[in-house]
């Protein structure tokens, strides 16, 4: 009798085994894995540079005072045009360096336009710090940093900075995802990546 209920215990067993799969239980490796593979989360950073007339404002970016540091643009004061404000403007041109620089990154059709936008850096998942579930919803929170694509994402993109982020997650019938609409109170991944404050 007890050799009967054993194997009726192990086939029991076997029967609800395929009924759990790994997704149904949200590990750090899970979410580590789930962040990595997603397309928000892939998607390389562009950067937009603009020549010819901009706003003082642009001319000071953080990203254009690095740009003149390493010799790529230069600018001359300019007559503002009407939609830019408040004076004063600058004439932005990339240097006979920045030329060499840019012109490697860009399609052939860009090279003549005066905006342009080029792959800088990507992000890399460094650890997953923390998982907090309340019912079918989590929050993970996450570290990562940038790494450079070439020469121009070098000097914007410093891989020694890590930032952190939290992600929504939410248990589907098929398992765990990431969520990324605003249909839980927490914000959506791309929004979240944007917010990312530097870890201390």
């Amino acid at each position: 009798m007890r050799k009967l209920s054993i194997s009726v215990l192990c086939t029991v067993s076997l029967l609800l085994l395929p009924a759990c799969s790994p997704r149904d239980f949200l590990t750090r490796r899970l979410a580590r894995d789930l962040i990595a593979a997603s397309s928000t989360f892939r998607a390389p950073q562009h950067f937009e540079l603009r020549t010819g007339i901009v706003s003082n404002q642009e001319y000071l970016s953080p990203e254009n005072l690095v740009l003149q540091h390493r010799g790529w643009i230069s600018a001359a004061q300019a007559r503002c045009a009407p939609d830019i404000t408040p004076p004063p403007c600058w004439d932005l041109t990339l240097t006979p360096s920045g030329v060499d620089t840019f012109r490697a990154l860009l399609p052939p059709d860009d090279a003549s336009k005066q905006d342009f936008s080029i792959p800088a850096a990507r992000r890399e998942l460094v650890a997953v710090t923390g998982i907090s579930k309340l019912g079918r919803a989590a929050d993970v929170e996450f570290t990562w940093h940038w790494i450079p694509l070439n020469e121009v994402g070098a000097v914007l993109y410093s891989p020694d900075v890590h930032y952190r982020s939290t992600a929504s997650f939410r248990c589907y019938d098929d398992g765990w995802r990431i969520v990324h609409g605003a249909s839980h109170p927490s914000l959506p991944l791309d929004e979240a990546l944007k917010s990312a404050e530097p870890v201390q």
